[in-house]
């Protein structure tokens, strides 16, 4: 195994660990704890640094094993859907990232693209899930569930993340 392949490996892990422990975090604060989509932040900090490929994997299964081990977030709809989500999260942000220039501005357009494609993919997964269930998951659920409720997470994610991108980009080229 290459020490690039290993160096990603063990950022994969660390990135995973962080989605079982922030959640832990944010739950103490009442009212906007998980409305902070603390595991979100490991997932896209994944596909910065370690890579789509890597990341796609950390968010399919940070809820799984959080699940498996904690008992949150609900599998069902709640889980699998975000097994979704989050894989888009870290795909999308890690193949942007890599492809597009080296800029700070382009921080930002992978993370708010990546964002909005897990959006996305997130209510195609409570739609096709609330079909299996013979439940409904409509326009309104969709817009309040991945928009309404989530703008303190989105806030978080748009300020923190790229913060923290920017600052090891810089302490990792000297």
């Amino acid at each position: 195994m290459s020490s690039k392949k290993l160096n990603n490996l063990i950022l994969a892990a660390m990135f995973l660990a962080l989605c079982m422990v922030l959640p832990f975090l944010t739950g103490q604060i009442p009212q906007i704890g998980s409305a902070l989509s603390p595991m979100h932040i490991p997932v896209l900090l994944c596909g910065f640094f370690a890579g789509p490929g890597y990341a796609a994997i950390v968010g399919f299964i940070a809820p799984l094993l959080r699940f498996a081990l904690f008992g949150m977030p609900p599998i069902m709809p709640t889980g699998i859907a975000m097994c979704f989500e989050l894989a888009t999260y870290g795909l999308i942000s890690g193949l942007l990232y890599k492809k597009l220039p080296k800029k700070n501005a382009y921080v930002y357009v992978s993370l708010i693209v990546a964002m909005l494609c897990g959006r996305v993919v997130w209510g195609l997964a409570r739609t096709v899930l609330a079909g299996l269930g013979k439940g409904t998951f409509g326009w309104a659920a969709f817009i309040a569930g991945g928009f309404t409720k989530a703008i303190p997470g989105i806030i978080l994610h748009i300020v923190l993340i790229p913060v923290i991108v920017m600052a090891l980009k810089k302490y990792t080229a000297k």
